[in-house]
């Protein structure tokens, strides 16, 4: 990291303004250089300065701020120029400090460094990106409650306990001719099996996690022409898909996020089930059926003014929750009477408050419902979560057996080394480079 590294970190296209971001040893001296010898503003204070080329002509004008390490986001020197946002003009800047001395900043680049000199913990760094990727209230509020640190703080109670746990057991290693006395063995025990119900309680968080990051994957499931596509363009509130009294209008799968009541619905329009030898439409119900069988809600919507037709035809996957919508309820035929479901009308809007209602009854993913669980585990935190309690309850079975502590002391050291990945205690360059390069370039 003895290189400085900059890059545009403001979104891409023209804009009012453009920042860009310079952060290492020298990021002070280059910036001195592409104003051609200004002072630069003291830390944390704003200046008027021009960037200029090596003959002196100004390629913008803007605002330039610096921080200075340790106390910046990097933790090294850190310079930022606030230009003006045309394409031509930011890129013009960028390159001018490229022939400064600085070289050009990979995806995350700023916020690994921020990682590697001690700014915040691996929790926190991908808190970064569900932070800026947040699509509702609530995915907004875990991000920032794991960017305060709160769920490596959780982990690095754990790791405390068992760190503990596991320096006693070795210091009956290093003493063979002492046995553990059996208080002490029940005390260890204890200890373990509360910090395993401590890892039990954040895996629940696990798909609480990929709702808030990915959003709940709700199939729009019907027959052709019952307003499957009328659906989404009202939980939308615009028109987003083509709507047609003509059947098999929609021959391909259309996706749009939705935020209900501060949970982010990924709402899939799927294409009519039915009979069909068109080849195109066809595969557009293959598809349909891929797409079921990945659901976590299924909202089957039926025609009202059609005659009834039984629902129990329709068969959803293991896991998916399942809502009968019954439309066109102005139009009703008398043959629905008493079937059940959630009657609604696409062209009125009636009954759409219930359905919101419904949906998050049915989810129990109300705002107000999941309290303090604002802070979600991830893929890569449930993998290491995993592998920490397999390794826990192994240690917890050999203790309590009356093993050689040999064996019970090395699960304990797998669960410690599980755990500290989490929060970058022990860390790879493979861990490193799958988590960053899934950033933004600036970021």
């Amino acid at each position: 990291m003895s290189e400085t590294i900059v890059a545009i970190a403001s979104p891409p296209g023209m804009g009012a303004v453009s920042v860009i971001r310079l952060s290492g040893a020298r990021a002070f001296k280059i910036a001195i250089s592409v104003v051609r010898g200004e002072v630069l503003p003291k830390p944390r204070r704003v200046g008027l300065r021009s960037i200029q080329d090596d003959t002196g002509r100004v390629i913008d004008e803007g605002l330039l701020i610096t921080f200075e390490g340790p106390g910046s986001y990097t933790g090294e020197d850190v310079v930022e120029f606030t230009g003006h946002g045309g394409v031509m003009v930011t890129r013009r800047v960028l390159e001018r400090f490229v022939e400064a001395g600085a070289i050009p900043a990979g995806p995350g680049e700023f916020t690994q460094r921020a990682f590697m000199n001690g700014r915040m913990d691996l929790t926190q760094a991908e808190a970064v990106m569900d932070l800026i990727s947040a699509q509702t209230s609530l995915a907004l509020r875990s991000a920032n409650e794991q960017l305060d640190g709160r769920l490596g703080r959780t982990c690095e109670n754990i790791r405390a306990k068992l760190l503990g746990a596991t320096a006693h057991l070795e210091a009956f290693i290093d003493f063979p001719e002492e046995d553990i006395d059996p208080e002490v063995g029940a005390a260890l025990c204890r200890t373990l099996s509360e910090q395993s119900a401590s890892i039990a309680g954040l895996l629940s968080t696990a798909d609480q996690g990929r709702i808030l990051r990915e959003g709940v994957r709700t199939v729009i499931f019907g027959k052709p022409n019952v307003g499957k596509s009328s659906l989404l363009n009202r939980l939308l509130g615009y028109q987003r898909a083509i709507v047609s009294s003509k059947e098999g209008t929609t021959r391909d799968t259309i996706e749009e996020v939705v935020n209900l009541r501060g949970i982010p619905l990924r709402l899939i329009d799927t294409a009519g089930v039915r009979e069909s030898s068109d080849e195109i439409e066809q595969e557009g119900i293959a598809m349909t059926h891929g797409q079921l069988a990945r659901a976590d809600l299924v909202l089957v919507i039926w025609d009202l003014s059609e005659s009834f037709v039984d629902s129990a035809e329709v068969s959803i996957p293991d896991g998916a929750r399942r809502l009968d919508i019954l439309n066109k309820s102005d139009l009703e035929d008398v043959s629905w009477a008493g079937a059940k479901g959630l009657r609604i009308s696409c062209e009125s809007g009636s009954g759409f408050e219930d359905l919101e209602s419904a949906i998050s009854k049915l989810l129990s993913l109300d705002e107000a419902q999941w309290g303090d669980h604002s802070v979600a585990v991830n893929a890569r935190h449930q993998a290491c979560l995993t592998r920490a309690q397999s390794s826990l309850i192994k240690a917890i079975t050999s203790l309590r057996a009356g093993d050689e502590p040999e064996l019970t002391a090395l699960d304990l050291r797998e669960a410690l080394t599980a755990i500290g990945e989490i929060a970058g205690i022990v860390d790879t360059e493979e861990i490193l480079g799958e988590i960053f390069g899934n950033f933004c370039i600036g970021k």
